[in-house]
């Protein structure tokens, strides 16, 4: 199933209680603010639960395909990320499970599945891509340690934005971060010579047992004129609930070399 694979492949290139929605405003006037300010506050946000068990809509499109699909996410902090992937809600279309050394998913439709490693990604994309990225990027933290680098702050459309004193050879690295609850309102990498970019726009946040979590998340990739868009709508989010993480590949599948 090509699109499931497209949509993996954007997530890890470029993430009981009732959801309370809101949209969260943003002051008149931002502030300018160091960016070490800024950094500790949006690190201060970091989510400290120990499993999320989501369920989402997804909505996804190209060039030449559009679906819409039902998702059902479940990590397990720092450890694992299960996705299930279905149609309705009741016809299964795929599953992957991603840790932080493996990553394995199979889908229904062409019986296919693959099983690899984060370094295997690494050498097909030339770029980092990790388990830590994925999982910051699905709960609006930035996918790139700030700690790890210094940054320059700047007010660019009411928020705070960080940029690296020094960009990355590859690719160019920045963060929006909100003036009001400080997780992020979108985060970009852009490679303009290749005319790659890819932005992760959380377009609004609900408040869940006291977390600010992301409730709309917009995904585009752009790769030399061609695009992947995602959309995600978390439907509902429980933490700390001991959750299930069933994955085995069924026999008689072909398994996918990239």
């Amino acid at each position: 199933m090509k699109f499931f694979r497209l949509i993996l492949v954007t997530f890890l290139v470029f993430t009981s209680c009732k959801t309370k929605s809101i949209a969260v405003s943003k002051t008149n006037v931002t502030k300018k603010m160091s960016a070490r300010k800024v950094s500790k506050k949006h690190i201060a946000t970091f989510l400290n639960k120990r499993t999320i068990d989501a369920k989402m809509n997804v909505a996804y499109k190209d060039e030449k395909q559009k679906h819409k699909l039902k998702v059902k996410l479940r990590i397990e902090t720092d450890k694992v990320i299960w996705i299930n992937v279905t149609y309705k809600g009741l016809v299964l279309l795929a599953r992957a499970k991603i840790t932080p050394t493996s990553v394995s998913y199979y889908e229904k439709i062409n019986r296919t599945y693959f099983k690899g490693n984060f370094k295997l990604l690494e050498k097909m994309f030339g770029a980092e891509v990790n388990f830590k990225q994925l999982q910051s990027m699905l709960i609006g933290e930035t996918i790139f340690d700030l700690k790890m680098q210094r940054y320059k702050s700047v007010v660019d459309n009411d928020a705070h934005l960080l940029l690296p004193v020094q960009q990355k050879t590859l690719f160019d690295i920045l963060f929006w971060i909100n003036p009001n609850h400080f997780k992020l309102d979108m985060q970009a990498l852009q490679n303009s010579p290749k005319k790659q970019e890819l932005k992760v726009a959380y377009k609004s946040y609900s408040t869940i047992d006291g977390e600010v979590f992301p409730k709309k998340i917009e995904i585009r990739a752009k790769d030399n004129g061609k695009f992947t868009n995602l959309d995600i709508d978390y439907r509902s989010v429980i933490f700390n609930k001991n959750i299930s993480i069933p994955f085995r590949a069924p026999r008689g599948y072909k398994q996918v070399v990239f």
